[in-house]
């Protein structure tokens, strides 16, 4: 069975991933590219910006794939 939610976490927060979700709109990578790489494995890397830059770019993402908690 294929995970149906990816975890990335930093000291304050953490980000939600469902692929299930993505529409592979390039808006999170085209607006914060250092934590939101596709070419790097894992492709999120929480230790690229701050807490607040990374809330703003995942409540940009329009299919709701990206959330945080």
């Amino acid at each position: 069975m294929p995970v149906s939610t990816h975890h990335y976490s930093n000291e304050d927060i953490t980000v939600l991933w469902q692929p299930a979700l993505c529409k592979h709109s390039g808006i999170c990578f085209k607006g914060l590219a250092p934590v939101f790489d596709h070419g790097r494995k894992p492709w999120i890397d929480m230790s690229q910006s701050t807490t607040p830059v990374i809330v703003e770019q995942v409540k940009k993402c329009p299919s709701g794939a990206l959330s945080f908690c």
